[in-house]
């Protein structure tokens, strides 16, 4: 499964908008903390209610009862695998848990919270046994679109992270909006596949946040021989692109001295597919300088065309660090995007 979730997102990640809006326990350790991107770590530390964990933890139960929280996602989400992450929970993690989820667009969190039975939550993962400092990876049974996420472990216990991998549904009100950021993680785009990512992911560069730092971004190792770097990624529909920003913050020493983007319109493909087809993609934007430490900015005079894509291939020469990158345009329906094709 791990291959697998390379190509999909946490959805469930705070950096998404996901909240916990309800939660019966947390008594050693907040809830937020397992929603965090970071890998679990332990500290020999102890504060006002014990020892200090990373990761949700609640208090002994000494009733039949169990604990559970509740997830309202960023954004809709089809869900396909549940990660549940035990690490350093050895005597206090979970003998089992399982996890549902809804589909209430419009529902107050009072409403989820108040009255949940009054909604219909469909079974992702049924009971399913833990273990102690351990990684799960689940397949989730209903990969339909869900707002909100329930998580129960029976009966009580700490779980250090907790993810939901899939894709976000697309928001057809995007249609009606000009110059957003059509490679926004928020709008469903996902970074599918780099040559080179040995000091940090391609897909930190469509975080929606601002880097925190070097590490926060994409960054290759010094290349040593001919060539340059490149990354793939995919859009959540065809959009016309208007303008872009490429961000190299925190790159002083390692910004890449030039870039350039490739582009293309594949409605239908697989991601190892479109790495070969990519070779052959039009040029969108030709070579272009990069300063370190700095936002840049290009209009559509700069670039090639501005015919409909769904996938970019962004190149860095020789190779280098890029914190952020925005494509700012506007999406359109598969059907309108072959017509304006047709028609050029």
């Amino acid at each position: 499964m791990a291959n697998r979730q390379k190509e999909l997102m946490d959805v469930a990640s705070l950096e998404l908008g996901t909240e916990i809006i309800y939660v019966t326990d947390e008594f050693f350790a907040n809830a937020n903390r397992m929603l965090q991107a970071t890998e679990p770590v332990f500290k020999d530390e102890y504060d006002e209610n014990g020892h200090w964990m990373d990761g949700w933890e609640t208090r002994r139960r000494r009733d039949d009862g169990n604990d559970y929280a509740i997830l309202r996602l960023g954004q809709v989400s089809r869900i396909i695998e549940i990660e549940i992450d035990t690490s350093y929970f050895k005597g206090n993690f979970p003998p089992s848990a399982s996890v549902k989820g809804c589909y209430a667009p419009d529902a107050s969190d009072d409403e989820i919270i108040d009255n949940p039975d009054n909604f219909e939550w469909f079974t992702l993962v049924a009971q399913t046994d833990l273990g102690p400092h351990d990684i799960f990876s689940l397949e989730s049974k209903y990969q339909q679109s869900v707002t909100h996420l329930k998580i129960d472990i029976f009966p009580d216990g700490g779980i250090a992270r907790f993810k939901a991998y899939g894709f976000i549904s697309f928001d057809h009100k995007l249609f009606e909006k000009e110059n957003i950021n059509v490679i926004s993680r928020r709008t469903g785009a996902r970074a599918i596949y780099a040559n080179n990512e040995f000091f940090g992911s391609l897909k930190n560069i469509i975080k929606i946040t601002e880097a925190v730092n070097m590490g926060d971004g994409w960054e290759t190792r010094r290349r040593r021989e001919p060539g340059y770097d490149w990354g793939i990624i995919e859009l959540a529909n065809p959009a016309i692109i208007d303008n872009l920003m490429i961000d190299t913050n925190f790159f002083k020493g390692n910004y890449p001295d030039y870039f350039s983007l490739n582009a293309a319109y594949i409605p239908n493909t697989t991601h190892s597919s479109v790495v070969t087809q990519s070779i052959f993609w039009e040029e969108l934007l030709p070579k272009q300088k990069l300063q370190m430490d700095q936002k840049h900015y290009f209009d559509s005079s700069s670039f090639s065309h501005q015919k409909p894509i769904t996938h970019v291939r962004i190149n860095i020469y020789p190779d280098g660090g890029v914190s952020r990158f925005r494509l700012f345009g506007k999406f359109i329906k598969y059907k309108e995007a072959e017509k304006i094709l047709c028609e050029q």
